[in-house]
C-alpha cells in the first residue's frame, strides 16, 4: 500500500513539473512578443551619425626658428591672438640693407634734380631776356640776331632739362624696385608673427619653441567646438520630411538615459551614397542614403566622433 502511494506521488510530481515547464515556455514566449512589440512601435531615431567639426591646420608662413608658440592642446584661443613668433633677424637685416640702398639712390636722384632746378632757373632768366629783347626789336632798339641768339639759348636749356630728367628716370625706377622689395620683406616679417585666424580649441600641436620651421609646415590644428556638426544619414523616404533650417532634436547617450540638444539642419546632400559601414549592419549597408548636417550648440559634452541620433517631429521626447 505504501509503495503504491509513493508511486502515485512520484507520478503526480512528474506531471506537476511538466506543467511548470510548459508554463515557463509560455511566459518566455509572451516576454519575447512583448519586447518585440516595444521595439517595433516606431519609437526609433530618424537618423544616426557622428559629430564632426571644421578643423583648420595653421601652418608657418615664414622660414626660421620658432621663438614662441603658445598653442597648447585643449586650450581655447581667441581670434587674431598672437600665438607664435618666428625669428625675423635675417629679414630685418635685409630690410635695413634695402633702406640704405634706397637712401643712396635717392642721393643720386637729388643731385640730378638739383641740376634740373639750376637749369630751370637759367631758363627763367633766358625767357625774361627773350621778352625784353623782343620788345626792343619791336621798338627798333635791338637786332633780330640778338633775339635769335636768346631763342637758341632757351632751346639749349630746354634740351638740357630733358636730358637731366632722362637721367633721373632710371634712378626713380630703381627706387621703386627697392621699395617693392622692402614691402615684400615687411610682409614676410608680418607673417613671421603667427596670429590665430579664428576662435577655437587647439586639437593638435605639431611644433615646439626652438624648433626650425619652414613655409607651409603645420604648427597646430584648431576647430570651433562651440558649434558641432552632426552628420547623419537618412533614407529617400525621409527626404520629404526634412528642410534646410528645420529644427530637430539630437540625442546622445548619458548613462542609462539620453541627453537631448536642439539642432538645426544646415545641409542636405544632393546625391545619394551607400550607407557608411560604421552606421549600419552589413545587410543595411547596401541601401542608398542621403547625408544631412545638423548644427548643434556644444555645452562641452559633445566631442568629435561621438555617436548621436537625430529625431524629427513627435519622436523627440527623451526615452
Amino acid at each position: 500500500m505504501k509503495l503504491r502511494m509513493a508511486a502515485i506521488t512520484i507520478k503526480d510530481l512528474t506531471l506537476y513539473l511538466n506543467k511548470m515547464k510548459h508554463l515557463q515556455l509560455i511566459l518566455i514566449s509572451l516576454l519575447v512578443i512583448l519586447l518585440e512589440s516595444c521595439t517595433s512601435n516606431g519609437n526609433k531615431a530618424d537618423g544616426y551619425g557622428n559629430f564632426e567639426a571644421t578643423e583648420i591646420t595653421i601652418s608657418a608662413e615664414a622660414n626660421g626658428k620658432i621663438l614662441y608658440l603658445d598653442a597648447e592642446e585643449g586650450s581655447l584661443l581667441e581670434q587674431n591672438k598672437v600665438v607664435g613668433v618666428i625669428d625675423t633677424i635675417q629679414l630685418s637685416l635685409k630690410r635695413d640693407q634695402l633702406l640704405a640702398s634706397k637712401n643712396t639712390i635717392y642721393s643720386k636722384s637729388r643731385n640730378v634734380l638739383s641740376q634740373r632746378e639750376v637749369l630751370r632757373e637759367q631758363l627763367k632768366v633766358a625767357q625774361n631776356d627773350q621778352n625784353r629783347i623782343d620788345n626792343l626789336v619791336k621798338a627798333n632798339a635791338a637786332t633780330t640776331k640778338q633775339l635769335d641768339d636768346i631763342n637758341g639759348q632757351i632751346g639749349i636749356i630746354k634740351e638740357q632739362i630733358k636730358s637731366v630728367e632722362t637721367q633721373n628716370s632710371p634712378i626713380i625706377n630703381e627706387v621703386k624696385s627697392i621699395e617693392i622689395q622692402i614691402q615684400q620683406i615687411e610682409d614676410q616679417i608680418n607673417k613671421s608673427i603667427v596670429q590665430n585666424p579664428l576662435k577655437g580649441t587647439v586639437l593638435v600641436k605639431y611644433a615646439e619653441p626652438n624648433e626650425l620651421t619652414a613655409f607651409g609646415k603645420p604648427l597646430y590644428k584648431i576647430a570651433d567646438l562651440e558649434h558641432m556638426i552632426l552628420r547623419v544619414y537618412i533614407s529617400e523616404n525621409q527626404l520629404a520630411n526634412l528642410n534646410i533650417g528645420q529644427e530637430v532634436s539630437v540625442k546622445i547617450d548619458a548613462g542609462d538615459d539620453m541627453k537631448s540638444y536642439p539642432g538645426e539642419i544646415t545641409w542636405i546632400s544632393e546625391s545619394s551614397e551607400f550607407t557608411p559601414k560604421i552606421i549600419q549592419t552589413k545587410e543595411e549597408r547596401v541601401n542608398l542614403v542621403y547625408a544631412v548636417k545638423v548644427s548643434v550648440k556644444n555645452d562641452g559634452s559633445l566631442k568629435i566622433g561621438m555617436p548621436a541620433e537625430m529625431w524629427i517631429g513627435t519622436n523627440t521626447n527623451d526615452k
